[in-house]
């Protein structure tokens, strides 16, 4: 997941996913290593944070991952079931 320290989105996507069981969370720090934003923004086309992946599938930010939860598909894609 693409981050910043500071970015409330990051940590309600970040709760969600625990919530969901994930333990492990891969946190890029844009605001501490600005060529990772370059980097971010070159893979998805976006600028802001946070940019979620989940093995290897961007997600998008945390509305797109609420989205997920809401129609119940995060769950599948969580456990590598989903095609999201």
């Amino acid at each position: 997941m693409y981050t910043t320290g500071i970015c409330p989105f990051c940590m309600m996507a970040e709760r969600l996913l625990r919530a969901k069981g994930v333990s492990q969370i891969t946190k890029i720090r844009v605001d501490l290593e600005p060529e990772k934003r370059l980097e971010m923004m070159q893979k998805t086309g976006r600028r802001t944070v946070p940019q979620i992946y989940i093995d290897g599938h961007h997600v998008g930010g945390y509305e797109e991952l609420a989205a997920l939860e809401h129609a119940g598909k995060l769950g599948e894609l969580l456990s590598g079931r989903g095609n999201t």
